[in-house]
């Protein structure tokens, strides 16, 4: 087979495997990985929760009511609850109640327990988007890798095609005896090696495939088509933006940042709540009560009817209590000291978080302004090793030098390709984490 009939066999394949198969953009694999990725949605369960824990902290604020009623069958030598006199006799006896209770001050501690949840509920939220947005760059990971693999695949199908060239070259100039059988060894020895590389490159370009179709969690297919071209690689930065400037955007909206933010002050409204078991607490108490009993008899020794009973037995009551917190083996004021503790961590993790934020982005802008050096220098180098391989070719066609010289500027051309095609998609991955640090919408994660 020839490497023409190769090649033609191989993109009719393709053809006919991607007919009709969807072709992914990054945003679209972007919103479909948030949308079926399993841990965004464990991250949500904790965010449902917690708007469930601010909600009962204020309804904490409603009076507790509650109801009591029982039945009791009495036997043997007991107090008659109509009389109090102890009797032997057997009867049975109910009691129903209704009690009200609602706290007037308990040191704010209700008040400020419902901040605390509520500044909670607002961190939740910001870890839900936290795990949308690293999600977002492992896919815009997992997608680039995709496109350096292809553009592995496109080079070494290059090579390949000038490898059976160059052999079928060699292979006519050996049957008309112009060169030696070892030049045809060494031509097949450099067309199988561009062979086994073109399977490599698959392999691992079917690798990256995978790795993207996990992380979108996209089960029921196998294989993935993205879209054929990308923007070009931009090369610009504005030198005039500066770190500090980069970073004021960041720290106001990167959600690791802010879950944090919102933790200290919980931390902090948790520590006022704390703060209020060390006052006096006033409630406002109220309740109902009624009774039955077979010992309750008329003149006549008969048994008072059940309705009579609870008519005549009823009974209410209001009043207001105070709790005053004299001594309790001092657990209160060391929940306050631990709860300091607690405070005082919460606000040096946020310094940490702050700090890590600075450093990550002094890494980008570093990294871009070397990124770039390096890709204008690659450019330079691939046109360069791309004019050497050319001359290269033309002395081989001539005689001039033989095919491991050819060979090996065949190899440099390629290795120099494989580097500008990855420092370009580097560079254009890096720029595109600065520009969403520096506000830009990156992301579509509505």
């Amino acid at each position: 087979m020839t490497f023409k009939t190769y090649i033609t066999i191989l993109a009719l394949l393709v053809s006919l495997t991607g007919f009709g198969q969807k072709t992914w953009t990054l945003d679209e694999c972007v919103s479909y990985a948030v949308e079926h990725n399993l841990q965004v949605k464990n991250t949500t369960h904790n965010k449902d929760a917690g708007k469930e824990s601010y909600r009962q902290s204020v309804r904490d604020m409603l009076p507790n009511v509650t109801g009591f009623s029982n039945y009791i069958y009495n036997s043997g030598l007991i107090e008659d609850p109509q009389t109090g006199v102890l009797v032997n006799n057997e009867f049975y006896s109910n009691r129903y109640s209704l009690n009200a209770n609602v706290d007037l001050f308990q040191g704010f501690q209700k008040l400020n327990t419902i901040k605390a949840t509520k500044f909670i509920y607002k961190a939740t939220q910001e870890d839900v988007l936290q795990e949308k947005f690293l999600l977002a760059f492992r896919v815009m990971s997992a997608f680039y890798d995709i496109k350096f693999n292809e553009g592995l695949v496109t080079n070494s199908l290059e090579q390949l095609e000038i490898s059976q060239s160059n052999y079928d070259l060699v292979n006519k100039q050996v049957e008309l005896g112009v060169m030696a059988k070892a030049d045809l060894y060494e031509a097949e020895s450099n067309l199988l090696g561009d062979k086994l590389l073109v399977t490599q490159n698959e392999n691992l370009l079917a690798l990256a495939k995978l790795t993207l179709l996990q992380e979108m969690n996209l089960t029921e297919e196998n294989d993935i088509q993205l879209q054929t071209t990308l923007d070009p690689v931009s090369t610009a930065l504005n030198d005039e933006v500066s770190i500090d400037s980069i970073y004021e955007v960041a720290r106001s909206f990167v959600p690791l940042v802010k879950s944090q933010e919102f933790r200290v002050y919980a931390a902090k409204k948790q520590l006022q709540a704390t703060r209020g078991s060390l006052y006096p607490s006033i409630s406002l108490v109220a309740g109902l009560s009624t009774r039955f009993s077979e010992t309750n008899l008329d003149d006549n020794d008969d048994i008072i009817p059940f309705s009579d009973q609870i008519s005549d037995n009823f009974a209410r009551f209001a009043g207001a209590q105070i709790n005053i917190p004299i001594s309790l083996g001092w657990s209160n004021h060391s929940r306050v000291k631990q709860q300091k503790i607690a405070y005082q961590q919460a606000k040096t993790n946020l310094d940490i978080q702050e700090q890590e934020l600075f450093q990550l982005l002094q890494q980008l802008v570093q990294t871009n302004q070397a990124l770039m050096a390096e890709y204008e220098q690659s450019n330079k180098r691939v046109q360069a090793q791309e004019l050497a391989f050319n001359i290269a070719q033309k002395r081989y066609e001539k005689g001039l030098i033989n095919a491991i010289d050819l060979f090996q500027a065949k190899n440099l051309y390629g290795v120099t390709q494989n580097e500008n095609l990855q420092v370009g998609l580097r560079l254009k991955v890096n720029k595109s984490t600065i520009d969403f640090y520096n506000g830009l919408p990156i992301f579509n994660l509505n």
